[in-house]
């Protein structure tokens, strides 16, 4: 039975005198402990739940009783016992409890208090102290109505009520809007149904003491903060998250380098206003590593780092400089270029330019090169700060919590999914040994508040990067996606418009564009039932062919958008994260745990994910009781 910690609040009326054959790890002091004594035993302890000094006994060990918190003090002031303070953790197997000169009493074989979890009631002396840090501090969260963002802020409030203010930057035209999108797009969302059944009608009053709707933008200077409310913010900040973020892979290049560059480097500018942070974390992704190929490990980006030089590392210099990344360089091209773009083919061309840029220095897309050049901004301007850069790879549905299945909006893979499992799509662009690195939203909630307890305490000014990432402990192979798949539909299928139920075939996996093309033209002339109208010569009427392309083109750019990611060759290192669960208490580790290599894909992707999709994201259409 594992060692756990007492929360000390000022000591009660009557102190207790604590006698045991066995050693007894005593701290010296207030709230912090120092390391264990080699030897000490600290198989279970006593639960102290009051201050009236009484022992009452229950059918499974013994608390105190009372309205505060009981501490475990001296009696007298002897050097001995002076350096005995308000928590202790003992060997419970047999102890003596006299309350001030009162006759002993024995208590033996006591045993954790198992009841319902409370901030001012017992916490673990072991572990990182996650609950501990969370209480009371100030949140500064940005990307709040995304995906990511909602799961976290429901997390943090259900599992620490007594969180000091969160407050949240939305993009708003005044404070009335910023509130409600606050109350439409994360208090009305099904992911809070925990914490409505919790607090009843008194739901919306208790969120809105907690969550501050924040009217801003992490592109402007100042994050287009009101100077008064600026100045409050950082006064009451401890932890700021920047969850905000352009994800799609080919963003015009003048806005993703807007929001995902220069975005953080605004938010570092803010978060050195603020006196009393402990730590910024940013949200990034796995695939920043861009076109690394192995075993990728947890490294921080510095500025000017270019992944093509890194795989042609053995270039002479002349050529070298060719892959030199100057991020004011190519901030000042997107302005320039915007200027010399045409209006009609601006959106275009810059897309067009966010891929050029990013491929020449060894990224796949626009999205995860602005994303790693922002990592650049953050170490560069980081100065004493405490940094962690989060790196989940292809954030899905939660697994477990609140409750398994919830997602919103497509992901990465859905819409893949989605149009196979309509009938729509039956084959894909592919590498059948390929990897999806998948993680269910929920870890990557818990690990992200592990690791902001973790570094927020130890306020090291450091940069801490985790991959929360399964390729290398946990892979999903892509043969074996396609075949859960398969069997999630054909035991629960898609339903037309008449009825009846859509049968999908196994899913074909093809490693070459031509043989993608090839089947994709078959598939979609007799799924549109064209077979029976060509001409004789063997060729579609102009009107069925055009129909037919444009089928085939959409299914084809989904696919060349993919395909770095369908044949990626790097596999994601997260022995950062594995050495961060090693310090959670198994409390914690129920609590907050986060091992990825603990999931059960079939079960994940059958029982959890496609039902979630399907639920949340077409909100039953297409099912037989729809």
């Amino acid at each position: 039975m594992g060692s756990f910690f007492l929360y000390s609040p000022p000591p009660p009326p009557h102190s207790l005198l604590v006698r045991t054959n066995k050693d007894v790890k005593i701290s010296s002091g207030g709230h912090r402990w120092p390391r264990r004594k080699k030897g000490c035993t600290t198989s279970s302890v006593v639960f102290c739940q009051g201050g009236g000094g009484k022992a009452i006994r229950s059918g499974v060990g013994s608390v105190f009783g009372g309205r505060t918190s009981a501490l475990v003090t001296p009696t007298t002031a002897t050097d001995q016992e002076q350096q005995i303070s308000p928590a202790a953790v003992m060997d419970a197997s047999s102890l003596v409890l006299a309350v001030n000169g009162q006759p002993e009493i024995v208590v033996k074989d006591l045993v954790p208090y198992s009841g319902p979890t409370s901030s001012s009631l017992v916490e673990t002396h072991d572990g990182i102290g996650i609950v501990r840090f969370l209480r009371g501090k100030g949140f500064f969260i940005t990307g709040a109505t995304g995906f990511l963002a909602k799961v976290l802020i429901e997390k943090i409030i259900r599992t620490m009520p007594d969180v000091g203010k969160i407050y949240l930057l939305i993009k708003a035209k005044d404070k009335d809007a910023a509130m409600a999108r606050l109350k439409t797009e994360i208090l009305n969302a099904e992911l809070f149904k925990t914490l409505r059944q919790t607090y009843g009608k008194s739901f919306q009053t208790f969120m809105l003491s907690k969550l501050v709707p924040v009217v801003g933008d992490v592109c402007k200077s100042n994050l287009g903060l009101e100077q008064e409310l600026a100045d409050l913010i950082a006064d009451d900040v401890d932890v700021i998250v920047n969850s905000a973020a352009n994800t799609t892979f080919d963003e015009r290049y003048d806005v993703a380098i807007d929001i995902n560059t220069r975005g953080p480097s605004n938010l570092m500018s803010f978060a050195k206003k603020c006196q009393n942070l402990k730590l910024f974390l940013q949200v990034s992704t796995a695939y920043v590593n861009g076109q690394r190929q192995g075993r990728i490990m947890e490294r921080a980006f510095s500025m000017g780092d270019c992944i093509a030089r890194e795989n042609n590392n053995s270039l002479v210099c002349e050529a070298a400089s060719r892959f030199t990344l100057d991020i004011q360089e190519e901030v000042k091209m997107v302005m320039n270029s915007k200027e010399v773009f045409h209006p009609n083919e601006v959106a275009i061309k810059m897309r067009e330019l966010g891929l050029e840029r990013a491929r020449k220095f060894g990224w796949q897309d626009t999205y995860v090169f602005t994303k790693a050049m922002g990592e650049m901004v953050i170490d560069n301007m980081r100065g004493e700060i405490p940094v962690v850069i989060l790196r989940p790879s292809v954030i899905e549905s939660t697994y477990k919590e609140p409750f398994p299945g919830w997602m919103e909006g497509n992901r990465m893979m859905d819409p893949i999914v989605l149009y196979y499992g309509k009938g729509q799509l039956t084959g894909f662009l592919v590498d059948p040994n390929g990897v999806l690195d998948v993680v269910p939203a929920d870890m990557v909630v818990n690990a992200t508040l592990a690791a902001i307890a973790r570094h927020g305490m130890e306020q090291k000014p450091e940069i801490n990067v985790y991959q929360i990432a399964s390729s290398v402990v946990n892979p999903l192979i892509f043969k074996d996606l396609a075949t859960l798949l398969y069997e999630h539909y054909n035991s629960s299928p898609y339903v037309d418009s008449n009825g009846m139920p859509i049968t999908v075939p196994l899913m074909k996996l093809f490693s070459s564009m031509d043989d993608f093309s090839e089947h994709l033209w078959r598939d979609v002339i007799q799924r549109n039932g064209l077979t029976a109208i060509t001409s004789s010569d063997g060729k579609l009427s102009q009107r069925h062919e055009f129909i037919c392309k444009k089928s085939v083109e959409q299914a084809k750019y989904l696919a060349d958008i993919y395909e770095p990611y369908t044949f990626y060759g790097g596999r994601f290192d997260n022995s950062n994260g594995e050495r961060l669960m090693e310090l959670m208490s198994e409390s914690e580790k129920r609590q907050f745990g986060f091992d990825v290599g603990s999931i059960d894909w079939r079960d994940y992707i059958t029982n959890v994910h496609v039902p979630g999709l399907r639920r949340h994201v077409m909100k039953g259409r297409g099912t037989s009781s729809s």
